[in-house]
């Protein structure tokens, strides 16, 4: 097999491009699916009837992407390399009934999805985008990335103790954006913008998906430009690195021993139980057509799996400056210091011992340094895909990351040098 590229800092300037462009989970599946067309991949309808032949082929549904790529004369029981990752991020989401408003004031109503950093959404420029449902059956995508949209925070002279008694923000009455002014709040004003935006007809939209994204492009900061921040690392940061590595093995895969695969799935700021999530069915679905696709048995599927394993890849905990206490004193990961392995004994992540071996193996082959990352025990650890994958599909799976700060803010912060090392690490573990 010949040598893949690897990475370095262009793949960090386009994350930031990626970032920019996915302001939803549907935008974010559907900028990796576009890469992945750019690397030969093709797009294959799961009501369609699946055929074995080499070559890379991906599913979408909603905002989860599974990808993989079959290498010439692979058997049946080929087992599988996966990184698995989230497109969704914590954010403010529009309620069935958007348009509303008092005082003068017209509001769009949301909700809070997932657990988001609520103090980091005020006073911000904030844009809409989500995919449209539309009476024919077929859906769009829509993005108004200007400022459109800002949840106010309360003066000062009206809340004199915010600063020594703390900022405390009610999710129903303190979160509802402003967008604009009128006495007369008429249903069905939002949506009539956003056909407009889209060129639809009127009364052409029957259901939404949509929600608030701050406009402020991704940047590089510091005196070196040596730090990038942005939204939504957490976790199209690793979408985007996973995306880049499965294109890269593709293209360079005929001695390959496994088959590679890409599962970006949607729903896990809040539990991944949905149809696009990783406690649904999808991944297991085309794991199991594709061992069938190459004509496969119940027993060749069983051998696959059994040999697979899946590096689950999402954001962690870089050591804070200024809170350093929080963190365990023998674990104090730093960015730029490579990618983490994240270890929990109660199982929040899925790595064990054989598990970090094989990651240890794929940084050493990509000349890559790694970190651990395990929680202070005084503080709660939190979980990801990673847990779900092993125990539902009885998977080897490992738990990794990026070191960040500020996660689930609105705007998050990592090295400039540790998203393509990520990558480097994540081409090495699929090629095997």
């Amino acid at each position: 097999m010949s040598e893949p590229p690897r990475f370095d800092r262009g793949h960090t300037d386009d994350l930031m491009s990626f970032l920019a462009a996915s302001p939803t989970p549907y935008h974010a599946v559907a900028n990796a699916a576009e890469r992945l067309e750019k690397a030969g991949f093709r797009q294959v309808a799961e009501t369609d009837a699946w055929d074995g032949t080499a070559g890379g082929k991906y599913v979408l549904r909603g905002g989860a992407i599974i990808a993989w790529y079959v290498p010439e004369g692979a058997g049946a029981h080929t087992p599988f390399r996966i990184v698995g990752a989230h497109t969704d991020s914590p954010t403010l989401r529009v309620k069935p009934r958007p348009d509303s408003g008092a005082h003068g004031w017209r509001q769009v109503a949301v909700e809070i999805y997932g657990g988001p950093l609520l103090n980091s959404w005020l006073d911000r420029d904030l844009g809409l985008a989500g995919r449209l449902s539309l009476r024919d059956g077929t859906t769009c995508l829509v993005d108004v990335d200007r400022p459109l949209l800002r949840v106010p925070q309360l003066a000062i002279h009206l809340d004199r103790a915010v600063n020594s008694d703390g900022l405390k923000l009610d999710k129903q009455r303190h979160m509802q954006p402003v967008w604009g002014l009128g006495e007369d709040v008429r249903d069905g004003d939002l949506i009539a913008f956003l056909e407009e935006t889209a060129g639809l007809p009127d009364g052409s939209v029957t259901g939404w998906d949509l929600m608030v994204h701050p406009v402020e492009p991704p940047a590089f900061l510091g005196r070196d430009r040596e730090l990038v921040a942005g939204p939504r690392m957490d976790n199209l940061l690793s979408v985007h690195a996973g995306t880049a590595a499965l294109a890269a093995v593709a293209g360079h895969g005929s001695g390959l021993s496994y088959i590679p695969v890409l599962a970006a799935f949607d729903h896990e700021e809040n539990g991944s139980q949905s149809d696009t999530g990783a406690d649904g069915p999808l991944l297991g679905s085309v794991l199991e057509r594709s061992v069938h696709a190459r004509g496969g048995s119940l027993e060749d599927r069983a051998r696959a799996l059994a040999g697979t394993v899946c590096l689950s890849s999402d954001t962690g905990h870089a050591v804070h400056p200024n809170y350093a206490e929080r963190h365990d004193p023998t674990h104090h990961p730093r960015v730029d210091g490579g990618p983490l392995l994240k270890v929990n004994v109660n199982n929040r992540y899925a790595t064990d011992g054989s598990g970090r071996a094989v990651f240890a193996a794929a940084c050493e082959k990509a000349g890559v340094p790694f970190q651990t990352f395990v929680s202070n025990n005084a503080m709660p650890c939190g979980t990801t895909i990673g847990p779900i994958t092993a125990a539902r599909h009885g998977i080897r799976t490992v738990d990794i990351g990026v070191a960040i700060l500020s996660m689930h803010s609105v705007r998050e912060l990592c090295g400039a040098k540790d998203p393509y090392l990520l990558a480097n690490a994540l081409t090495a573990f699929l090629e095997g």
